[in-house]
């Protein structure tokens, strides 16, 4: 099976034969006011965004515990890591299933009541484990499409994803955008750990003057709707012209 085409895909379309998908649904969470970020993500999801944004930090856009797949299909994905703790062995079976073309189909409807507990198995995960799954599921399945590409967000998040990057994928970066004036004036972001002669300089623009398609490294849900609506503004559209990595 080809793999799914991220943020090419529409309702109606065949990836949503449940043989071929995993079928989850809505969520409450217990505390209602933990992780209220993250609860809102994973419900508001549109079927499109269930696709584009696999590669955020959030994780599989429908969650593990809600998760239904026919027999066949998890044995043509599967098996599970069972690597212990400290292993995303979701998101590791998330990204195989999506390799394989796999579909991600949401119940609109609360069907699981997810309690959260500082104490959860989850937490064994180190944040860097996840994020190098994440770069290189971004690096096999998204910039293969994209001779050049600018990172949204000249910060801190910004400049290690383009550091994490292969040497080939680093050349695509064509710049780095943003809003803060004072990274603007800069004017470039200087890798100073390549061993590149002269060092790589990128140019550091404000959002308006940079060119999609972008990975954005801005989290979502953060400022209040500024950025979100710096992001509509540009009518772009998500999965050819962006994509979602915070």
């Amino acid at each position: 099976t080809e793999p799914a085409q991220v943020g090419r895909l529409r309702p109606g379309s065949g990836f949503l034969t449940p043989t071929l998908g995993i079928v989850g649904c809505q969520v409450r969470r217990d505390p209602p006011d933990s992780t209220e970020r993250y609860t809102r993500w994973i419900n508001q999801l549109t079927a499109e965004q269930l696709l584009t944004q696999v590669f955020t930090s959030n994780g599989p856009t429908v969650i593990m515990p809600t998760w239904f797949c026919s027999r066949a299909w998890f044995s043509h994905v599967g098996p599970f890591d069972e690597g212990g703790r400290g292993v995303p062995e979701d998101l590791l079976f998330f990204y195989e299933h999506l390799r394989k073309g796999g579909g991600v189909i949401r119940v609109d409807q609360s069907l699981l009541l997810y309690r959260y507990h500082p104490q959860a198995a989850t937490h064994s995960v180190l944040e860097a484990t996840i994020w190098t799954h994440r770069v290189r599921f971004l690096e096999e399945q998204a910039l293969p499409r994209w001779a050049a590409f600018t990172i949204w967000n000249a910060g801190k998040q910004g400049r290690r994803l383009y550091r994490s990057l292969t040497a080939a994928n680093r050349h695509k970066v064509v710049a780095f955008c943003d809003v803060d004036e004072k990274k603007i004036r800069k004017g470039f972001y200087c890798h100073e750990d390549s061993q590149e002669r002269p060092k790589p300089r990128i140019p550091i623009l404000h959002f308006r003057a940079a060119r999609p398609p972008f990975i954005i490294c801005v989290k979502l849900d953060l400022t209040g709707g500024a950025f979100e609506d710096n992001l509509r503004s540009l009518h772009l559209q998500e999965g050819q012209d962006f994509l979602h990595f915070s």
